[in-house]
């Protein structure tokens, strides 16, 4: 769902302090009565009917256990997302740490180096074709 325009939120505003019904409110600018009720909460509030920002999740990590995983990945740098969370007793899951990691600017080896085979075999049906 989308935020309320802010000229609907001022509308509400005057209209609340003309005293008028809640529900005539909502139903003259086509809002549900609990907006009508919070932003005029917010405005009683904080003197603003402004939307409040989203600015997301507080992390969980401060910025010591930041330079803890640094160091630790330093120490062992193949060590496994698993072995760092019990390591350091890390409050995150493996993929939130994955994610923590990638924001740090860690990157992950994705494959073991492997020298190819010059004769490659060939399976029966590839050989019974030739």
């Amino acid at each position: 769902m989308r935020p309320t325009d802010n000229k609907t939120r001022e509308n509400i505003i005057l209209a609340k302090q003309r005293n008028e019904k809640r529900e005539t409110i909502a139903f003259w600018l086509n809002v549900s009565v609990s907006t009508v009720d919070k932003v005029w909460r917010r405005f009683i509030d904080t003197g603003s009917y402004a939307a409040t920002p989203y600015t997301g999740r507080k992390s969980n990590i401060d910025a010591l256990t930041d330079e803890n995983i640094r160091a630790a990945i330093n120490e062992t740098p193949d060590i496994t997302l698993e072995e760092l969370i019990g390591k350091l007793s890390l409050p995150l899951t493996v993929s939130g740490l994955c994610r923590k990691l990638d924001r740090m600017g860690f990157s992950f080896k994705k494959r073991q180096l492997i020298r190819q085979s010059k004769t490659a075999p060939t399976s029966k049906r590839n050989a019974n074709n030739s």
